[in-house]
């Protein structure tokens, strides 16, 4: 089942917050707005688009006004401005659009916000979802423009990307391709939105082995840290504290064995030129 889109969940919660701080049942509200109680449910859940006009009678009925409400109301009724290129499984641009900081952790590729756009087609014909040529131009412009974010003036994305030294070793610098992307990774790890962590190759095993992750955080205190994990056919949503939190320990125990930043970008360079 696809989740709902992030801003219409976080406005489900904000009318739930609004009835309980009424004092209110989901029953009760359910009967003062001539609503099923499945109905509620589907709405605070973030399941049901609703419109001004139900959001003004809750409004009414819980004895509250929030300006800022109606505002919400109509932004989770607009899409997202991934919703346009028509392919299925998009959520993670959903919640990426919205995080402020995104922490990485790859095993295989460079992570896709500091791919080229070469290396990201590669990437993408290599994946076992066969794409046609509409559908993996698509992909691309979805990607760059998501890149975007961690140039964005006004609303940068914080990436830290935590790279398996074994993903640069696949990047010989004899062809143009691989080096152009190290080039990148030299030039992006510059931005101050960006930081770039290698876990080395002789580290050995570690625990990051057991498979790539993405923690995601969000400026407003009330929206929780989100874990992402992709697999072969198909991807998860956390919110859940507790796997969130094993994931933010692992990740900070594998920063404690990675290179620093500027180790890192010392390390690519050395790729380029050795």
């Amino acid at each position: 089942m696809q989740r709902p889109p992030f801003r219409r969940r976080k406005l489900g919660r904000r009318l739930r917050q609004m009835r309980e701080q009424a004092g209110m049942t989901i029953e009760e509200a359910a009967l003062a707005l001539d609503k099923k109680r499945t109905s509620m449910y589907r709405i605070e859940a973030g399941e049901s688009r609703v419109d001004v006009h139900l959001a003004r009678s809750m409004m009414d009925i819980y004895d509250v006004y929030l300006p800022k409400l109606l505002d919400e109301v109509r932004d989770a009724l607009e899409p997202g401005w991934w919703a346009k290129y028509g392919l299925a499984g998009l959520g993670y641009a959903d919640l990426e659009s919205e995080a402020a900081a995104v922490r990485e952790v790859t095993l295989s590729y460079v992570p896709g916000l500091l791919q080229t756009p070469a290396y990201m087609q590669v990437v993408f014909e290599a994946d076992q979802l066969r794409r046609t040529k509409s559908e993996l131009a698509k992909q691309m412009e979805i990607r760059q423009i998501r890149q975007g974010r961690l140039t964005d003036e006004e609303r940068p994305l914080h990436l830290t990307g935590l790279i398996d030294e074994s993903a640069l070793l696949r990047l010989a610098p004899s062809s143009a391709l691989m080096a152009e992307q190290l080039e990148h990774l030299v030039i992006m790890s510059e931005l101050p939105s960006v930081s770039l962590r290698v876990l080395p190759a002789d580290l050995g095993i570690h625990g990051g082995l057991t498979g790539a992750f993405t923690l995601l955080e969000f400026t407003d205190p009330e929206d929780p840290d989100m874990l992402y994990i992709e697999y072969p056919t198909g991807s998860a949503h956390f919110e859940e504290k507790a796997d969130v939190q094993r994931a933010r320990v692992l990740f900070e125990h594998l920063c404690t064995k990675a290179m620093s930043h500027d180790e890192s970008v010392a390390l690519v360079e050395r790729m380029l030129t050795g």
